[in-house]
């Protein structure tokens, strides 16, 4: 979780142990001394060591994807340049589940005005790349009646789950009850979705309903350490000044109000009651009408 940081001390260690060994090479002796060495064996021979200690100087490409970007890069920037990227992420419609307390309900900006307001949990199919500004209604926190907020969902890279079943794996966008609470305290809340690297998760089930999350201290970048924990998929940002009502249909406000899907909410199966021998059905008397058999 600190690779953002340790690469820029590791790069200049680096090179400056390469300049040590650079500065500690001794001039080859004269041909007379190793043998009468033809000039040109002795050109080809410096030729090599200079482009061996050139070649160990470039130093290597970083392997993380956001290393020039960090949680403050402008909504939009880190989703575009994914899409630049390559793969088949262009014009994808990734399913994302957006949470919160129970009474919350969010409104989606469709076609330039924030659609009615729908409780949560709620499932829409969310470009990559795009910016999408979000409206978030009946706020369950006392004493704050009638207070909205505005946050923005930005899906930076997909998931690939079985075709066919897009919608029963998406990326869950949880906003928890402190989030709320610090974006209406005046508070910025950058929240990291990412998914987590095989190699490194811990082989246990989630034993919480609630999606797991930690707190990065303020001189670590959030979009750094979901970087050394996996993949990061999506960001939303939460907090900032509230938009005057004439500023709520502005096409800038809502980032282009890009398309989005509506997926119909998934329906919980609950389990069977236990049949009881007061809910069995009566034996039905062979010489009566109508009886069961």
């Amino acid at each position: 979780m600190f690779e953002r940081h340790l690469f820029k001390d590791r790069h200049d260690r680096v090179f400056k142990d390469r300049h040590d060994q650079e500065t500690g090479v001794k001039a080859p002796p004269p041909a007379e001394s190793r043998g009468g060495c033809r000039p040109g064996t002795v050109g080809m021979i410096l030729l090599i060591l200079i482009a061996a200690l050139w070649s160990r100087q470039v130093p290597a490409q970083p392997s993380s994807p956001h290393l020039y970007f960090n949680a403050r890069t402008p909504p939009g920037l880190i989703g575009s340049t994914r899409i630049h990227g390559g793969g088949p992420v262009e014009n994808y419609f990734q399913p994302v589940e957006i949470r919160g307390p129970a009474g919350l309900h969010v409104s989606l900006a469709e076609n330039g005005v924030f659609s009615d307001p729908r409780p949560v949990p709620l499932t829409t199919g969310l470009l990559i790349g795009r910016v999408y500004r979000l409206r978030l209604t009946e706020i369950p926190l006392v004493n704050q009646e009638g207070m909205e907020l505005f946050p923005t969902v930005e899906v930076v890279d997909r998931t690939y789950p079985p075709p066919g079943r897009e919608a029963q794996f998406p990326i869950i966008a949880e906003i928890t009850i402190d989030d709320l609470r610090l974006a209406l305290e005046g508070k910025f809340v950058t929240r990291v979705i990412y998914v987590e690297d095989p190699t490194q998760a811990v082989p246990a089930p989630t034993t919480v309903p609630e999606q797991p999350w930690f707190d990065v201290p303020p001189n670590q970048d959030p979009l750094a350490t979901a970087d050394v924990l996996g993949r990061p998929v999506a960001i939303i940002r939460l907090g900032g000044r509230l938009p005057m009502p004439e500023e709520q249909a502005d096409p800038a406000f809502l980032f282009g109000c890009p398309p989005c899907v509506i997926h119909p909410a998934r329906v919980k199966f609950l389990p069977r009651p236990p049949r009881t021998e007061s809910a069995s059905l009566p034996h039905a008397h062979p010489d009566v009408a109508g009886g069961v058999r």
